[in-house]
C-alpha cells in the first residue's frame, strides 16, 4: 500500500499531498527558509506532489536570476510550496512541500538533512536529528 501525506494550510482552502515516501526532510538556514521556518519535502509538480486549491506565489525580485517562487495559500498565506520556475530536460518542474503543514503523527519520525543556503550552500553533515525534534 502506498502511503500519501497530506499538508493543509491554517484555513483549510490549499493543500498538498505527496505520494510514497518523501525520505529526508530538508532544512535550511538561507534567508528565505529560516523566517518562514519550514521544512521541506522533495520531488516533481504533479508526478508525487501535487498541490490542490489557489495559490499566489512570489519570486524574489532583487535576485537577477531567480530559480524559484514560493507558493502559499491565497486566502490565509500559509507556506505551502516552493516550485523551480524553469522545467528540466526532462520537462519535469522541481517542487518541494512544506512538511510542517503535515499531521505531526505522520512525519514525527522522518530523518532531517540539513542544508547551509545562508553561508556555503552545501549539506551539512547528519546529526541524527527527525522532524520531531525540530517541532519547537
Amino acid at each position: 500500500m502506498t502511503q500519501t501525506l497530506t499538508g493543509t494550510c491554517h484555513c483549510g482552502q490549499t493543500h498538498w499531498t505527496f505520494t510514497g515516501d518523501p525520505g529526508s526532510i530538508t532544512v535550511c538556514n538561507c534567508t528565505l527558509c529560516r523566517r518562514y521556518g519550514v521544512l521541506w519535502a522533495y520531488d516533481y509538480e504533479n508526478e508525487r506532489i501535487h498541490i490542490i486549491g489557489a495559490t499566489h506565489s512570489y519570486i524574489r525580485r532583487d535576485d537577477p536570476n531567480p530559480s524559484l517562487e514560493i507558493l502559499f495559500c491565497s486566502t490565509c498565506a500559509n507556506v505551502l510550496a516552493w516550485r523551480g520556475l524553469h522545467a528540466d530536460t526532462a520537462n519535469r518542474r522541481r517542487i518541494a512541500v512544506n512538511i510542517r503543514l503535515a499531521p505531526p503523527d505522520a512525519v514525527a519520525h522522518l530523518p532531517i538533512d540539513t542544508f547551509d543556503g545562508l553561508h556555503t550552500f552545501q549539506d551539512l553533515p547528519k546529526d541524527g536529528r527527525c522532524v520531531r525534534d525540530l517541532w519547537f
